[in-house]
């Protein structure tokens, strides 16, 4: 039960950083929000990592990758991070928080499980197949209506939030790689996002970073970088060592369900009939996609937490 709750305050907490965005930097560039979140949390991760990795001996597991095979594969997971900050921001500044949270983040287990498949030949399954097609029929239902119209979803927006479900996937899949060879939680978030932060010192350079020094600009900033990275993330890697991959899965579906619901009653978000039935066909693919996996079916088997499964490992 502990595992369960400490997923669910991370999903929570992820849940956040659209409205925190739209309420304390609403004038903002996306680029330049995600760029400084990324920039702080990624900052205080990797200290966490450096703290952690000098009160445990390392360990790698028998047949891990070389020191250059994990290079490339941080450096690869690194850019993802980089990528998903100013996409997902974009995206939620075009859609509105509930849309463009639930487009983004309703996508990323379905592209997290295509990327597997293509990377370890392992076809995710029937399940997932179907689970795809209802999604992607949601995507086309919800463009249907024109781009840019009131019951439509924004074009730019709809290509910045798949973009983000995408770069999400990528840092999946790295991740998984070095859990599997290994690393622990702290080390693989900590060096995957301490990596991106250092991505992120041009994008911070070279953007409007004007609304940090406002009281609001500045308390959002603070918000995003250690509620919604730092401390959500530590959460999130203390509840996966006690829970299977699809209950993790599953259990963070309640991010996006958090935006939505702070996207409406916070924001005052009212999307159209259209727009909901669209959510509702992805959601459903959701619930397709980690309603069929169990524990025990998993540990029958013989995988382990680190087996080649398409999960929700932000």
């Amino acid at each position: 039960m502990r595992s369960v709750l400490l997923v669910l305050l991370a999903a929570a907490l992820f849940g956040t950083t659209g409205t925190a965005q739209a309420l304390g930097a609403p004038d903002a560039d996306p680029v330049s929000v995600g760029a400084a979140r990324l920039l702080l949390g990624g900052t205080a991760l990797a200290l966490v990592a450096v703290i952690s990795s000098r009160r445990r001996p390392p360990h790698t597991a028998p047949g891990s990758a070389s020191g250059v095979g994990h290079t490339t594969v941080v450096v690869v997971g690194a850019l993802a991070v980089v990528a998903y900050q100013p996409t997902f921001f974009a995206g939620v500044d075009r859609n509105g928080v509930a849309v463009g949270t639930l487009i983004a983040l309703g996508t990323a287990p379905l592209a997290t499980g295509a990327l597997s498949w293509a990377t370890t030949r392992a076809f995710p399954g029937v399940r997932w197949s179907v689970a795809t097609l209802l999604s992607v029929a949601g995507l086309v239902w919800l463009t249907g209506a024109g781009p840019g119209t009131r019951e439509g979803v924004d074009a730019v927006g709809l290509a910045a939030s798949l973009s983000a479900g995408l770069s999400y996937a990528v840092y999946a899949v790295c991740s998984k790689r070095l859990l599997d060879d290994g690393w622990s939680p702290s080390k693989t978030m900590g060096t995957l996002f301490g990596a991106g932060a250092l991505g992120t010192i041009p994008l911070v350079l070279f953007s409007d970073t004007t609304w940090i020094v406002t009281a609001s600009g500045l308390t959002t900033v603070l918000w995003l970088g250690l509620a919604t990275v730092l401390v959500a993330y530590l959460l999130f890697a203390s509840g996966l060592r006690g829970l299977t991959a699809p209950v993790v899965a599953t259990l963070t579906l309640a991010e996006p369900l958090v935006a939505s619901a702070l996207g409406i009653i916070v924001l005052g978000e009212s999307p159209s009939l259209r727009v909901w039935i669209g959510v509702g066909v992805i959601v459903a693919g959701m619930i397709v996609l980690v309603g069929g996996s169990s524990p025990s079916s998993r540990s029958r088997r013989g995988q382990g937490p680190g087996a080649n499964e398409a999960i929700n490992t932000y």
